[in-house]
């Protein structure tokens, strides 16, 4: 069957195997050294800089190139305070009845609570929505492979963040429904990630953890 779709021409330039092993390696160095901070400067950050990391984030490959995601973006004083108060009451539930004990176990070493402040200091906050469907002209259209292809975005959005000098936060306060009502969004769009992005505060602390190392997280097979 002919593909009436246009296709264009793509080429990489053929590195040498030093060039592959440099460029391998620098970029996890790059991205070995990122944590996910909860200590945020207010300090400002351009807007430019918060738009060419969502689109490096919406470059993710998708499910028949659906593009099931939105890009919420709040700098708005008052539309941070309301996601904060409406985060922490979802978290304070959650700390307080709806998370296990081993899960409150697990949580111990990284030392958080309900207290999110992080969601006003930073100057800007990113909320992904995933879209299960598409609306067009008042008609669903389905949209495939959707958690996986908001999923890679969002990595692709952290990495752009942490490559850009900028810190984040991985945030997903259970339910996530008082998003899409604050930032009235339509009902095809669901809450899947919420990130405050800026700088680290001055004095600014992460757990000291490592990393697992290839041999417990990697099997090759010859």
């Amino acid at each position: 069957m002919q593909n009436e779709h246009p296709f264009i021409p793509y080429h990489r330039p053929v590195l040498t195997e030093e060039e592959l092993c440099e460029n391998s390696k620098s970029f996890y160095e790059a991205m070995d050294s990122r944590r996910s901070v909860r200590d945020f400067s207010d300090k400002p950050v351009p807007r430019k800089v918060i738009e060419d990391v969502v689109m490096t984030a919406a470059s993710a490959p998708s499910g028949a190139h659906k593009q099931p995601w939105t890009f919420c973006i709040i700098a708005n004083p008052e539309l941070k305070k309301k996601i904060r108060e409406a985060a922490e009451e979802e978290e304070y539930r959650s700390y307080h009845g709806r998370m296990s004990e081993e899960w409150l176990t697990d949580l111990k070493p990284i030392g958080t609570d309900w207290k999110k402040p992080f969601l006003e200091i930073a100057p800007w906050l990113i909320v992904m929505f995933k879209k299960p469907y598409d609306l067009i002209e008042g008609k669903k259209h389905k949209n495939y492979y959707v958690a996986e292809s908001v999923g890679i975005a969002a990595g692709f959005l952290i990495s752009a963040i942490h490559q850009a000098g900028l810190v984040t936060l991985t945030h997903t306060p259970s339910p996530m429904n008082f998003l899409q009502k604050i930032l009235e969004r339509p009902a095809n769009e669901k809450a899947f990630l919420l990130l405050p992005v800026g700088y680290p505060a001055d004095d600014a602390t992460v757990p000291d953890f490592e990393r697992k190392p290839l041999e417990e997280i990697s099997v090759f097979y010859k």
